[in-house]
């Protein structure tokens, strides 16, 4: 599988080619979709995108950790973490691409 990445620069050319909007109204779409979704994230929101999934932020408690390559116990401060749940949709979207 190539290693492929998708940008916004992709995701703004895709607008443009299939909106039609400028190459600049276009990339000031995406970059607004971003920031809203940024947003919503930060103050805790979730944002749920229809056939797509679903983007979510939790709180992680604070532990003791440990380093691989030592072994040493370091504490790990609570923080908060970006999680992404795909759409069952999606799930089978990417299943059936892994049978070709």
């Amino acid at each position: 599988m190539a290693g492929k990445t998708l940008t916004r620069m992709d995701l703004s050319e895709a607008v443009f080619r299939e909106v039609g909007l400028s190459r600049n109204e276009s990339q000031q779409l995406v970059e607004r979709v971003l920031e809203v979704m940024s947003d919503s994230l930060v103050d805790g929101e979730q944002v749920k995108i229809s056939s797509f999934g679903t983007f979510s932020v939790r709180s992680k408690t604070a532990r003791v950790g440990r380093n691989p390559k030592t072994g040493e116990e370091a504490p790990i401060p609570p923080r908060r973490v970006m999680t992404f749940r795909p759409s069952h949709l999606m799930k089978d979207r990417v299943a059936a691409g892994n049978k070709g």
